[in-house]
């Protein structure tokens, strides 16, 4: 099958800055990927060139195997697209005639008054848009993005400004595009949001791909973790340690409570337990620990940080 969104060596610059040095990706049809990054990485850039808002100044960009510029017309139909700016200068109109105008653009339309429910703005139908809240606002603009049934949608920080409630109903609504097989491409700098959505995830970093994989690729892989459990005190942690795989270490951090450090995986903890069981004693409150989303983030663009 054919990619969703499918990007090879792009490059965009502006006069002396690169903006995106060669990056290339592919989303798969049905898929939520989350591009991750701090300001100034390249992501939006990379997003309105696959909306074809911008032109990059070399590579190739194919969307639903199509080009975003030359075949702007064909593809308008089946891509929704949320922008940072949110609903732009629609203020005068109220929230569900807004909405209803998106929808007659569209040969199958989603249910205006059913969707205005979904992202939380049933109530808000009738107040103009220059009096809704930036949250309010946002999820309008997230419905004018979902409204024409798109088969693949760009949302660009979609829960920017949105209270907790309504981020989750958020998170809810496009949970259920992706079922439906949409495909999904956003930008967050909600980590949180990534973990809850992302089938997979794209750091981006100065321009480039830091890092790209699924949530438990990427915090997995090179890291050590570390499993704490409860037992009598005094075990014979140089027994346990023999027993672990290779690099691994065991310590009592007090009285009863045990730390094993390594490379966390399934041949670990059979070893652990089989460790335990052997003498007899019970695991008590078993947990590993292993790296987060943020903590993989932080490392792979602490440079970012630095410079700025």
């Amino acid at each position: 099958m054919d990619a969703a969104v499918e990007i090879a060596d792009l490059v965009k610059t502006y006069g002396a800055r690169t903006a995106i040095s060669g990056i290339s990706l592919r989303v798969e049809p049905g898929e939520i990927l989350a591009l991750l990054g701090p300001n100034g990485a390249g992501k939006t850039t990379t997003i309105e060139i696959c909306e074809g808002f911008r032109t990059a100044d070399s590579g190739s960009v194919r969307i639903l195997g199509l080009d975003p510029i030359a075949d702007a017309t064909a593809l308008r139909p089946r891509v929704g697209v949320m922008l940072q700016d949110g609903v732009g200068g629609y203020n005068a109109a109220k929230a569900g005639e807004l909405l209803g105008l998106f929808a007659s653009y569209a040969a199958y339309p989603q249910d205006c008054a059913a969707l205005l429910d979904a992202v939380g703005l049933g109530d808000a139908a009738e107040v103009p848009v220059k009096r809704l809240s930036g949250g309010q606002r946002q999820r309008l603009s997230l419905a004018l993005a979902l409204v024409g049934r798109p088969e693949l949608v760009f949302l660009d920080e979609p829960t920017a400004g949105m209270d907790p409630h309504a981020r989750r109903s958020a998170w809810e609504l496009l949970e259920s595009m992706r079922a439906d097989g949409v495909t999904i491409v956003l930008t967050t700098h909600y980590l949180d949001e990534a973990e809850r959505l992302a089938d997979s995830v794209v750091v981006m970093d100065g321009g480039r791909i830091a890092a790209r994989g699924t949530l438990a690729e990427l915090t997995s892989a090179g890291a050590e973790g570390q499993v704490r459990f409860k037992a009598p005190p005094g075990l014979a942690l140089r027994g346990l340690t023999d027993a672990l795989p290779l690099g691994s270490a065991a310590i009592e951090e007090s009285s009863g409570r045990y730390l094993v450090s390594g490379v966390v995986d399934p041949q670990l903890l059979a070893a652990l337990t089989a460790w335990c069981a052997g003498q007899g004693v019970f695991a008590e409150g078993l947990a590993v620990e292993r790296r987060s989303l943020e903590d993989v983030f932080l490392a792979l663009t602490a440079g970012s940080a630095a410079r700025s």
